[in-house]
């Protein structure tokens, strides 16, 4: 089975009219963005009166929100969230604004536009309620005709409620009830009054243009149209008008046109249906040529005069999602690859501006993205607007996260259920227009079952099912707009679980699956996705299919010397840097081979604020961003993917903030995409290599100089070369001596030296002896006795293992550190070799330093020979294991 979706596509409403070349003042508006108070508090009362004194509450402008959630812990001075200057308060914020239309506004229909209020706001005009709207994410307007004074002094007032929702609260019935990020409080997009004549093109359509077009054939070069717009009329006596739609390209010509005469009843509305043929249609083809027109409505009096206009830009294409072959956009394959996006930064929270937004895209764009899928609720006009421009295709969805009932209830909520319908309803009519929008996200990971991690507020016995809300949620999605597929985004299905653990398969509920895939970081390593995408791929071999996450964290101050030196921590604080390039790299290989998908997003594009996490160097951030939450920060996993999915010439070293090396022997990554790719270390060179492998060039065993160390990689390209240059520091404790922290993938702190991560090794596993992180609580240690270094001698290797340490000729002393975490005298006996030669026979470490937990060294010199000492860990009974490895002059 195929499934062809035809859509079009316009940008946000463009109020601004002087482009038309037609009179500028058929839809005034006035931005209210200046002189507003604010005061942040849920025990207010009789705000909205004019009465009311708000003298003492700050001034701000709109955008504006009073959260600033999510710091990164190291150089705090360096960044705008601070501990101190943090504000999670959910709740209620006010907010007043005083001004004074021009007496012009008389005999007119004038509204008051939000592009967003979270969660749920209440609005009020001189004293008179206009509204409440449930939804922190989407566009409303409400009615302010009869309530405002033009040519006078007029006091809006917004009451805006962010609650967290719990049983009984205010936003109990609006969604998201929970989620993996904060949702910020306040007026955080733009607010505007808006004038219309009126009779008018329909202002309160779900806050839809209510103009919409869709691509409904392409015929070689000519393409066909349909304009739906919809009419009210708001005044005392019946109108006639002519409804006049032109479709208009680059060059400023008419490429189609149409014209329809009504009547319009008082106080009725009406729908216009027009098809317009365009005969030699460019067509919007991604980034490859992101061609818009201009579609241009005017509705006209019977004497010629514009009393409405909308004014739009416009994408004619078609998408198709072969289940086999994946996406075809105007007949040709496709292949999407990009990121998930939250569109929250540090200093601001929720409250961007258009500049921020494009800077992000600027950012995406470089990196190679061609698609963006704006998680987990609807985003803002200027990221639909840059995504028509630039060629970018995006995935929608509604902010139906995780959970859908609380208190324990086994369905949703009837006000649950019709605020899902309404924020659905929303998102088409509010997006449906652009030609970057490829499908509807009906819900993303209601598929935990009894599986929910710890965020998610888990209920008693079986829990509820989510496929009656997702087939309302599919058939309205479908009825709103049949020019598009659904889409759902799962968690769980397909991967193994403990015994007990029941998750529901909610894929078939949507079109088309995604799939949220942590192979590497929460579970498994990233050569199983491909098996796993291979399983869901037979099951549903008719539903295309994409990977909507995959990642891991990455923090840029933490660091290892070997990805596989120790488990990697995924709820913790250890969180390095080449850990995250890993799990992109070893994800990206699988998803690069499997024709079948569709898409692939990564998580994330940028770092977020999520108060669920207390990871890497962060607090209240999860950290799988590839760009940092103050954008000042490109981590290496983001060159990573501008090498392989950019044309732009890329070399780049990894590395390169960790700065002070911890061993004087590494390994030398570097993304090129170079034909041929030179390595130099303190200008010797180390060798040149052609077509790297997923653009990733690797010299192992670089020995790097006591002191300063100068790494140039140098890209040949037909133009030009391109070179990249960091700085390391080897210090004369490194110079002098190999420290291994063994089973460690972040070595810890020691009073005797400076320590590496586990490496060096082969065979045997990590293992340690603290509690691990989870959510929210940090990793336990365990007191170990005998020793002021815990943190080193916490982590072990065990089983059959061997470490092959590069060194300079000469004798050492190797100093071995152990710890029995739990077996008795008797239970656990091994032999250590160095070159084959016994040293250590016969080991008994819980007989040797009389208790388990309690640090046991040996030491013993040896001499090397030939650059290379091995030392073998050969288990007699049970498994050999050991805590830390010194080797010193």
């Amino acid at each position: 089975m195929r499934l062809l979706w035809a859509s079009a596509s316009c940008a946000a409403l463009c109020w601004s009219v002087a482009a038309t070349g037609q009179t500028p003042d058929a839809r005034p508006t006035v931005q209210l963005s200046d002189g507003w108070r604010f005061k942040q508090d849920d025990a207010l009362r009789g705000v909205e009166s004019p009465s009311f004194r708000d003298a003492d509450w700050s001034v701000v402008s709109v955008p504006h929100t009073w959260n600033r959630v999510g710091y990164y812990l190291p150089d705090p001075a360096t960044h705008l969230n601070r501990r101190e200057s943090i504000n999670k308060a959910q709740g209620i914020g006010w907010y007043r604004l005083g001004f004074t239309p021009s007496a012009d506004l008389r005999g007119k229909r004038n509204w008051l536009e939000f592009d967003a209020a979270s969660r749920v706001a209440t609005v009020w005009l001189n004293g008179t309620l206009l509204g409440t709207h449930q939804g922190g994410f989407s566009r409303f307007r409400l009615d302010a005709t009869d309530a405002l004074r033009p040519g006078e002094r007029n006091l809006l007032v917004v009451k805006t409620d962010n609650t967290k929702p719990a049983p009984g609260t205010t936003t109990a019935d609006t969604l998201p009830l929970n989620g993996d990020f904060f949702v910020h409080g306040g007026l955080y997009r733009p607010v505007r009054l808006i004038t219309t004549d009126p009779v008018h093109i329909d202002m309160l359509d779900a806050g839809g243009p209510g103009v919409y077009a869709t691509t409904q054939a392409i015929d070689g070069a000519r393409a066909t149209v349909g304009v739906e717009i919809k009419l009210r009329n708001d005044g005392s006596a019946k109108a006639p008008v002519r409804i006049v739609t032109r479709l208009i390209d680059a060059a400023g010509n008419v490429a189609a046109d149409a014209m329809e005469t009504l009547s319009l009843a008082q106080k009725s509305g009406g729908n216009v249906r027009q098809s317009l043929a365009v005969p030699n249609a460019h067509l919007w083809q991604g980034t490859t040529d992101p061609y818009l027109y201009r579609l241009l409505v005017e509705v006209l009096s019977a004497n010629g005069r514009v009393l409405d206009r909308v004014d739009q830009t416009f994408g004619i294409r078609q998408m198709r999602f072969d289940p086999a072959r994946g996406l075809f956009l105007n007949g040709k394959p496709y292949p999407l690859h990009g990121v998930g996006y939250h569109q929250d930064r540090e200093g601001k929270g929720w409250a961007i501006d258009a500049t921020d937004t494009e800077q992000d895209v600027a950012i995406l764009r470089e990196m190679g993205a061609n698609t963006i899928r704006l998680t987990h609720y609807q985003h803002g006009q200027p990221i639909h607007d840059l995504a028509d421009r630039y060629g970018l295709i995006v995935w929608d969805e509604i902010p139906l996260v995780s959970q859908w009932t609380l208190g324990g209830a086994k369905q949703a909520s009837p006000g649950l259920l019709a605020n899902a319908r309404q924020q659905l309803t929303e998102e088409i009519r509010q997006n449906g227009n652009h030609a970057s929008v490829a499908n509807w996200g009906i819900a993303n990971e209601v598929d935990f079952g009894n599986s929910l991690p710890a965020f998610l507020a888990g209920a008693a016995g079986t829990p509820p099912d989510p496929m009656p809300l997702l087939r309302e949620l599919n058939t309205l999605e479908h009825q709103l707009d049949p020019s598009r597929p659904s889409s759902l985004a799962t968690c769980c299905e397909g991967r193994l679980f403990a015994a007990g653990v029941d998750v529901p398969v909610t894929a078939p509920a949507a079109d088309l699956g995604g799939a949220n895939r942590y192979f590497g970081w929460y579970y498994g390593t990233p050569s199983d996705l491909g098996p796993a995408l291979d399983a869901l791929h037979a099951k549903r071999p008719d539903q295309p299919l994409a990977v909507t996450e995959f990642g891991g964290g990455g923090a840029t101050t933490v660091h290892t010397d070997n990805v596989l030196g120790g488990p990697v921590d995924s709820r913790g604080r250890m969180q390095p840097e080449e850990v995250e390039s890993w799990i992109h790299e070893g994800n990206w290989a699988v998803l690069a081979s499997k024709p079948y998908l569709w898409a692939s997003w990564l998580w994330a594009g940028f770092d977020f604020a999520s108060t669920v996490r207390q990871e890497g160097d962060a607090t209240d951030i999860n950290t799988k961003g590839l760009v940092t939450f103050d954008r000042k920060i490109r981590k290496d996993a983001y060159y990573f993917y501008k090498a392989n999915w950019s044309a732009m010439p890329t070399v780049h070293v990894t590395g390169r903030r960790y700065v002070d090396r911890a061993l004087a022997t590494t390994e030398v990554r570097v993304y090129s995409n170079a034909p041929s790719t030179e390595l130099l270390v303190n200008g010797k060179s180390i060798g040149t290599l052609a077509a790297c492998p997923q653009k990733i060039c690797i010299w192992p065993a670089v020995r790097l100089a006591r002191g300063a160390n100068q790494v140039v990689a140098r890209g040949t390209f037909p133009q030009a070369q391109i070179e990249d240059t960091i700085a390391w520091h080897v210090g004369d404790d490194v110079a002098r001596a190999v420290r291994i922290d063994s089973g460690a993938l972040v070595a810890g702190a020691s009073s005797t030296g400076h320590f590496g991560s586990d490496t060096f090794f082969t065979g045997g596993t990590a293992a340690t002896v603290d509690k691990p992180a989870d959510y929210g609580k940090p990793t336990v240690a365990t007191p170990i006795a005998g020793t002021a270094d815990g943190a080193i001698a916490a982590t072990y290797r065990k089983g059959d293992f061997a470490y092959r340490v590069p060194l300079d000729d000469g004798r050492y002393t190797v100093t071995l550190t152990f710890v029995e975490p739990s077996a008795k005298p008797g239970e656990r006996i091994f032999d250590v070799l160095a070159d084959g030669v016994p040293t250590l026979r016969a080991l008994d470490v819980a007989k040797a330093a009389g208790a388990p937990l309690t640090a046991l060294r040996r030491s013993f010199p040896v001499t090397v020979r030939g650059g290379l000492l091995t030392l073998a860990f050969r288990p007699s009974k049970s498994e050999a294991i050991v805590s830390a490895v010194e080797v010193a002059r």
